[in-house]
């Protein structure tokens, strides 16, 4: 049993944290430690069975280890490529592209810095190294917990459901990345009323400076000529970002009843920073989320990973600049 101790001490850990608050974030943190715990607990019995299939399964998990970068980098690379082509060469459409390339820059001057033993090279590149591998391990966490959080089902009665903006088309129309967050805010009310409950969707969503209306508008009028009633819907049409999206949805929602209970609605890679905003907002809201296109999720979850490791700038940064200390002055 004292092998999977570590392992149980982080899932309980895990645990503790889930049940405070399903939202937070470092709750991905307790559940990759405990997993990987519970691996080495797993590899330290079978060794006691057998240690040629430990050594083979050693071996494959190292070689993947070796391999899995490279492939990745070659991947978002690709990703990239079609997310320029399909969304256009916007900035915030080029992280993938951005993290594929310096994946590929990274392994090629590792190569060169364990051939050269250049000590010019070597260093600088040990110290990115470490500070790549704490983002890596974060970034697995984030995604890890998005995941998990994003299959819980919410079995509470909820009287309003929260249905994010997104931008909209030619002015007025509502584009297929925000109607399916329609389409599953839609699904939770049909739900709801189904039960018997009498639950409001309310859109929420300024206008832009390129958009003919509010986005909260044209939200409605999507929702009402689907067939939700006109008046079993409430819009929230001034906010900017997805922290006033919350903010002022959670005015509408207190006005109309001080003890709500609310779902948010938005696309599958937003909703783990989305729950982290609603939980800094002091929502009483957990979040759900709509699929997205495939080649859109890596390039969105890159730019969500990296709002949420911002959102903690002081000690995320911290830690990247001590590490990267260690790794300049480590011994070669």
């Amino acid at each position: 049993m004292i092998t999977f101790a570590p392992a149980g001490v982080f899932f309980l850990v895990f645990v503790c944290s889930f049940l405070y608050d399903r939202r937070l974030v470092r709750n991905g943190v307790y559940l990759f430690l405990a997993l990987l715990f519970l691996a080495s607990g797993l590899l330290l019995k079978l060794a006691t069975v057998s240690q040629t299939a430990t050594l083979i399964l050693l071996w494959t998990l190292w070689f993947l280890l070796i391999v899995l970068p490279l492939v990745l980098g070659v991947f978002l690379i690709v990703n990239g490529v079609t997310m320029l082509r399909r969304e256009g060469r916007r900035p915030a459409n080029l992280l993938s592209l951005a993290a594929g390339a310096g994946i590929l820059l990274f392994i090629a001057l590792k190569v060169m810095a364990d051939q050269t033993r250049w000590d010019a090279l070597d260093t600088p590149v040990d110290a990115v190294g470490f500070v790549l591998g704490y983002v890596s391990l974060l970034f697995v966490c984030f995604v890890l917990y998005s995941f998990v959080y994003g299959r819980i089902r919410h079995r509470h009665s909820v009287d309003f459901i929260v249905v994010l903006g997104s931008g909209l088309i030619e002015g007025s129309r509502v584009p297929p990345l925000l109607a399916g967050r329609l389409d599953r805010g839609r699904a939770a009310f049909d739900a709801e009323r189904a039960k018997g409950r009498e639950a409001m969707l309310l859109t929420s969503g300024g206008q832009g400076p390129d958009e003919d209306l509010p986005e909260a508008r044209a939200m409605a009028d999507y929702l009402i000529a689907g067939g939700v009633p006109a008046d079993r819907i409430l819009v929230e049409d001034k906010s900017r970002t997805t922290q006033e999206n919350l903010r002022f949805s959670k005015t509408l929602m207190q006005a109309r009843k001080t003890d709500y209970r609310a779902l948010v609605v938005t696309n599958n890679f937003h909703v783990m920073r989305a729950a982290q905003i609603a939980r800094k907002e002091k929502l009483a809201a957990q979040v759900i989320g709509s699929p997205t296109a495939r080649y859109f999720w890596p390039n969105a979850t890159i730019r969500e990973f990296a709002a949420v490791f911002l959102s903690h700038r002081f000690l995320n940064l911290s830690i990247c600049v001590l590490l990267a200390v260690i790794g300049l002055l480590r011994l070669h």
